[in-house]
């Protein structure tokens, strides 16, 4: 059988995804451990032969082996067999590590003017009038020229919003300082999650994950997460959101094309919509069914469709559905919404099917030429071309250092920005203050007289004066009182 170039498995004959329908979205989902990692770099490495650029987080640290060719094991050739292959030409895919904690790939890091307040709102889990407050920052800094580019420089902002909150109440609106005490509290949870190495420069550009290499074949852009989605889940899920929204926001719409721009697949997609503004589940919505016409598409990776909001399922047009467990009547539930999500069969109880699947076999259902789903179908999943498991460290060590980013990213710049701008204004303004006035002074003006024509007299004069009057009448009081006391002796 001659290879599809987005092959996933077969059912009895090839099934694969149109490269034309690719940016209609997709889901795989499926429990722990029944193959949804190899489906993912089964479509992520062919995508990448076809030319498309991808963005894929790695949160197990097992997909790393996408950049090295496969084993020819006999394990793999009968899988091959199976699935109706004559051969695999095991090759790697071009890829480019990354790591917002810059441990195992070149370090990703973003401006706060780049990741913008909405975003930074939910990193930090503010609440509606908190976020306000976060946007109004924001806007007096630009208002300002003062650019926002780590955390230092939102405690510098934060810090002068406090202190001329007055000024700022008849333009901007309330300040309270109780929020600004909170969203200070929130960045020290940030801090201690390493957020603080997350943001900064040199910032990524979104043309860093859209490189292709000499021979055509797109960049796979791989996310060293595992530890990053371990410790810091809400900035794995935010760090997602905000390429998904640059993608939307940048890239220039490009109608129907006949293969995608770039794809994206978002690991434990469940976690872009936990705990967050259903405003932002909105909008996440909208970009979504609106960001496929910019030639993109998403790919979300989760145990159960029910993980996901109604109105994004219904925009995933190509499905892979992995073994689901019905232990509970909640597993039940969600097998029974799994099997009502496909095209039906009328060949195949769909409901059964899915507690019953081995690993590396799904039911699958892709559009076809026509954007019609095709009827679910129980699929053998095809081995991948390149290495199933990770990279050594001295392999991962050698791709990063040949990499054309090599250099780029690795060293920190901190220019000037809100933090250095105000922390010269404070010091200028303490130097002001201890300044020694050495001008020759101006005699004192004549103060008013009081009322009576008299001059006033200075305060120490008048108690002087006051105390005097009071030892006069104590000494005449005691003159008196002898006199009276002799006048009283004579009479007696």
């Amino acid at each position: 059988m001659k290879e599809h170039p987005l092959l996933i498995g077969a059912a009895g004959h090839p099934v694969a995804i149109t490269a034309k329908m690719a940016n209609r979205h997709g889901l795989i989902a499926g429990a722990t451990g029944t193959g949804k990692t190899i489906t993912l770099q089964v479509l992520a490495q062919s995508f990448s032969d076809m030319g498309v650029p991808v963005f894929v987080p790695d949160i197990k640290g097992d997909l790393s082996g996408i950049a090295a060719a496969g084993n020819a094991s006999e394990r793999v050739h009968e899988r091959a067999r199976r699935v109706g292959l004559d051969r695999i030409e095991f090759h790697g895919a071009p890829t480019v590590f990354w790591d917002a904690l810059g441990e195992h790939g070149h370090p990703l890091r973003l401006t706060l003017a780049d990741f913008g307040p909405v975003l930074l709102s939910r990193l930090l889990n503010l609440n509606d009038t908190q976020t306000g407050l976060m946007q109004l920052v924001f806007r007096v800094a630009d208002d300002q020229g003062w650019l926002l580019l780590d955390l230092k420089d939102l405690r510098a902002m934060l810090a002068w919003v406090h202190d001329h909150r007055r000024d700022l109440n008849s333009r901007y609106g309330s300040v309270a300082p109780a929020s600004i005490g909170a969203i200070q509290r929130s960045l020290l949870m940030l801090e201690a999650q390493d957020g603080e190495r997350f943001f900064g420069e040199p910032a990524v550009t979104l043309d860093d994950f859209l490189q292709t290499d000499a021979g055509g074949r797109g960049v796979v852009n791989i996310l060293h997460a595992e530890r990053l989605y371990r410790n810091s889940p809400l900035i794995y899920s935010t760090l997602l959101l905000w390429l998904l929204s640059e993608l939307f926001e940048q890239l220039p719409e490009v109608g129907d094309p006949d293969k995608p721009r770039c794809v994206l697949f978002f690991d434990e997609a469940h976690l872009l919509f936990r705990d967050t503004p259903k405003s932002l589940v909105d909008r996440i919505e909208q970009v979504v069914r609106l960001i496929r016409s910019k030639g993109v598409g998403v790919y979300f990776v989760t145990q159960s469709p029910t993980d996901l909001p109604e109105a994004v399922l219904g925009q995933l047009g190509n499905r892979v559905q992995h073994a689901l467990r019905a232990f509970t009547p909640r597993d039940q539930r969600a097998v029974r919404v799994a099997a009502q999500t496909f095209r039906p069969n009328p060949e195949l109880d769909t409901e059964a099917v899915l507690t019953e699947l081995g690993v590396g076999e799904a039911l699958v259902s892709v559009l076809d030429s026509g954007g019609r789903p095709t009827p679910v179908e129980r699929t053998l999943i095809r081995p991948p071309a390149s290495r199933i498991g990770p990279l050594t460290d001295s392999e991962r060590r050698a791709i990063l250092e040949s990499s054309v980013l090599a250099g780029v990213y690795d060293e920190p710049l901190d220019r000037e920005s809100a933090y250095e701008i105000l922390q010269r204004q404070a010091e200028a303004a303490l130097d002001a203050e201890h300044t020694v006035d050495v001008r020759p002074q101006r005699p004192a003006p004549p103060r008013k007289p009081a009322r009576g024509g008299r001059p006033r007299e200075g305060v120490l004069a008048a108690t002087a004066r006051s105390t005097a009057r009071s030892i006069g009448t104590q000494i005449g009081r005691q003159i008196v009182r002898g006199l009276l006391g002799s006048l009283t002796g004579r009479r007696r």
